[in-house]
């Protein structure tokens, strides 16, 4: 039987289940020298999505072993002269045996250089930014701007070599010595970010490979019935269960959490900010069943959001990890992301969804959950494709534009009418334009349909054009200092984090002339959540947000 006549007969397994028939089928290709990269390419999420989703110990052991054979697989075909750029795609990257390319922010690079020191190098050939260099190279070397700032064809490269210890690679000894400089971890990371350096890295047989970046947990779930469909899962049921229990881990456990999650987006080619930046002292763990294991966990104090709480996290799949997940919050509102990865998606995904908001609830105690335009197909082609906006309609989101209700419900009923209908990517572009909203049980209707902390920060700059002539500081200086006094408190005495948050505030609350009526308890409770903002656990400071009913109605006015 032919290869592409196999490949196709186990991927339509992976809905019916048959592990007989799987595993005939996995012997019979173990055996197969693939001719080109699509095809092995299918091979290899095939083996993904069902050491995922196991139908028995049998399939599972047979997956394991296949998936350590790819890099000597990617070698043969290299060595063959076959293209493999079908391997680098949006969705195909991160195989072992492939090599991958991208400008990562400095935070990734620190960490990639000090787990893989010799893994990572700088691509000169695709990298002509002399003007970059010429801002960067001055402060790592020794009369180096005698050459840069008046001299033409500068050998920048030579400089490099001149300066770097033969025993230290280069990219290395460029990250270690911006380290540095004076300021804060911010100031480097903008610092590196200036050069924006395009970096290659070797997946070889490493275990953060797409490839091989699995665990065996102490029970695997067998899938011995299919898989749980979407119109099998209840949004409403889900999450009016008893909470699930979050486990705090230990700080070093957390720190594994963290660098998993490293892993996990550098060879997709993503990068979120709370995937780069968690804090590992925050990192919670949920076991929800049938083989899936939650990990959230939030920002630390200096990188923190000025005003929304952040969540990020993942989820894994019988150690196999199959999405990752965005939360940001203020009140009782939360913006959710969630991104299954592409392998997965023929895999429970609803269900697993429905478990993120259940943990993502029970951390965050939000009762109203936005989708964002993004996350539907708003500038996201990929959304567009993989129908995301119906995904969320059919488990009960609804449009927060009364505009965009009535095209839904267009839409619905052109459905029912005709089964093979589908909606044009013209029309979905239109539906991804706002937000979804699903709001729990005793929720304010409608409170939160068009809030936007932008609004906030538009309206902070406006003010800050007006009345300010477009100065910052001033800004700063002056909100915080009216605010501290109607809070009767001196922040000399604070730290420099505490004072940025009440900054901050101050920018939105400088005019609301209504804080001068409030009770000294409603004021002392402001106090209290300003400098929440930067102390060791973010969702006190959520938490907090929630309890002060005058502090919302006024970020809900100003941010309509």
């Amino acid at each position: 039987m032919p290869a592409n006549l196999q490949l196709r007969q186990l991927e339509l397994l992976r809905h019916s289940f048959h592990a007989a028939r799987v595993s005939h089928l996995l012997a019979r290709l173990a055996t197969r020298r693939f001719p080109d990269a699509p095809s092995l390419l299918r091979f290899h999420e095939a083996l993904l999505f069902f050491r995922a989703f196991p139908p028995t110990p049998a399939v599972l052991h047979q997956t394991e072993r296949l998936l350590q054979t790819f890099a000597a697989r990617i070698a043969q075909l290299h060595a063959a002269g076959h293209d493999l750029s079908d391997l680098d795609t949006f969705e195909a990257s991160g195989i072992a045996g492939t090599t991958m390319q991208d400008t990562l922010s400095f935070d990734v690079v620190r960490w990639l250089v000090r787990r893989l020191p010799r893994a990572a190098e700088i691509v000169w050939d695709d990298y002509e930014d002399e003007r970059a260099m010429g801002l960067i190279w001055p402060l790592l070397m020794p009369l180096q701007a005698e050459d840069a700032w008046v001299e033409a064809n500068i050998p920048w490269r030579k400089w490099l070599g001149a300066a770097h210890p033969a025993s230290k690679p280069e990219l290395r000894w460029l990250v270690e010595q911006i380290e540095k400089f004076p300021g804060s971890a911010t100031d480097h990371s903008r610092t590196y970010d200036q050069l924006r350096l395009p970096i290659r890295w070797s997946l070889a047989d490493h275990r953060y490979s797409r490839t091989l970046n699995w665990t065996t947990p102490r029970q695997i779930f067998y899938h011995r019935e299919p898989l749980i469909p979407r119109n099998q899962v209840s949004l409403a049921r889900e999450l009016t269960q008893p909470p699930p229990r979050l486990h705090k881990l230990p700080r070093a456990a957390g720190e594994r959490v963290m660098h998993r999650i490293r892993e996990i987006m550098l060879v997709r080619y993503r990068e979120l900010y709370g995937t780069t930046l968690g804090d590992p002292a925050s990192v919670v763990r949920a076991d929800l069943g049938r083989g899936v294991t939650i990990h959230l966990w939030n920002l630390p104090p200096d990188r923190r959001l000025p005003l929304r709480a952040y969540v990020a996290g993942f989820t894994l799949k019988n150690g196999v990890p199959i999405n990752y997940i965005e939360a940001i919050g203020l009140c009782e509102w939360m913006e959710v992301g969630f991104n299954t990865f592409y392998t997965f998606r023929g895999g429970e995904v609803a269900w697993i969804f429905a478990q993120v908001l259940r943990c993502l609830c029970r951390l965050m105690r939000t009762t109203c959950i936005s989708m964002y335009p993004y996350q539907l197909g708003d500038q996201n082609d990929e959304a567009i494709e993989s129908g995301a906006y119906w995904f969320y309609r059919k488990l009960g989101f609804r449009p927060a534009r009364k505009d965009l209700v009535k095209l839904v419900e267009q839409e619905e009923r052109k459905i029912a009418a005709n089964p093979t209908y589908r909606t044009s990517a013209r029309t979905l572009r239109r539906l991804a334009s706002a937000h979804l909203i699903y709001e729990l049980p005793n929720t304010e209707a409608g409170a939160w349909d068009h809030f936007s902390t932008r609004n906030l920060g538009l309206a902070a700059n406006h003010r800050m054009a007006r009345e300010f002539r477009g100065d910052a500081a001033s800004l700063r200086r002056v909100a915080s200092g009216r605010l501290a006094k109607l809070l009767y408190v001196s922040p000399a005495r604070w730290t420099p984090l505490e004072r940025q948050a009440l900054e901050d505030f101050a920018t939105i609350l400088v005019n609301v002339r209504e804080i001068t009526s409030w009770s000294t308890t409603e004021k002392q409770a402001l106090v209290e959540l300003i400098r929440a903002k930067s102390a060791p656990a973010e969702m006190r400071y959520l938490h907090l947000t929630q309890k002060h009913a005058r502090l919302r109605k006024i970020l809900l006015k100003l941010g309509s």
